[in-house]
């Protein structure tokens, strides 16, 4: 190879390594305002009239329970998982953007009886650990060479599993299962965020034009999202310290 061929070939790469660069810095300035705007959405929830519409706790039994709206609420983030998809098949990337803060707004007013259930300080002290967990397992995704795709496969059953148990102990309301279901959220949670930052990352070279790569900027935010928020959910019920 020449020398011109060479200097040709290090500029390409150059190029793709700063692409890359700015894009998952895009994905993640996403993520981290979607978590802003949940924290904004629980906050303004717990001091507002909706907080009593939604929720009813009891601090003796440490429990909430949900009214007919609470319900609706709370599964609304699951409908518009599915409704994201299609406005990401035939809408534009703005259409996508407002989407994605209006996921991170319900899923905050869904999760404001955290506010209501563990103290401050607890939740100030889960979300630390979260982030710094999260950080290194973002890098981790990010830096290594190894192909994660199988491991990746494993964690989404286990995934599946997870929900399945949850599903089956809203009826049992096993403490033990509770716990178990909390651990082996963390595991799976922190395992695929390394998968997904992974993934994120080769999706970039798959992008074709600036609005595909908008658009799969939008998709990765939300799955390091979702990751975040069940990591934080599942340390805040093992590490959080009740009312």
């Amino acid at each position: 190879m020449s020398e011109t061929e060479q200097v040709v070939r290090k500029s390409a790469v150059e190029h793709v390594d700063e692409g890359l660069r700015q894009y998952m810095i895009k994905v993640f300035n996403y993520m981290g305002l979607g978590l802003v705007v949940t924290a904004l959405a629980a906050y303004l929830t717990v001091n507002t009239p909706l907080l009593s519409m939604m929720f009813s706790v009891d601090m003796t039994a440490q429990t909430v329970s949900l009214s007919v709206l609470g319900w609706i609420i709370t599964l609304a983030p699951l409908a518009m998982i599915f409704a994201f998809n299609a406005v990401l098949a035939k809408g534009s990337p703005a259409a996508a953007q407002l989407m994605f803060w209006a996921f991170s707004a319900i899923m905050g007013i869904s999760m404001a009886n955290v506010m209501l259930l563990y103290t401050a300080e607890s939740i100030t002290r889960v979300f630390l650990i979260t982030a710094a967990t999260f950080g290194g397992m973002s890098l981790l995704g990010y830096t290594t060479k190894k192909d994660l795709t199988s491991i990746g496969s494993f964690l989404y059953m286990g995934l599946w599993g997870i929900i399945i148990a949850s599903i089956v102990n809203i009826f049992m309301k096993s403490s033990g299962v509770y716990y178990a279901i909390s651990y082996l959220s963390v595991l799976i949670f922190t395992g695929l965020t390394v998968y997904d930052v992974q993934k994120i990352k080769m999706m970039y070279y798959s992008a074709d034009d600036n609005d595909t790569l908008t658009r799969k900027a939008i998709v990765g935010a939300l799955e390091l999202y979702l990751d975040f928020i069940n990591l934080f959910l599942s340390l805040l019920r093992i590490l959080g310290d009740r009312r």
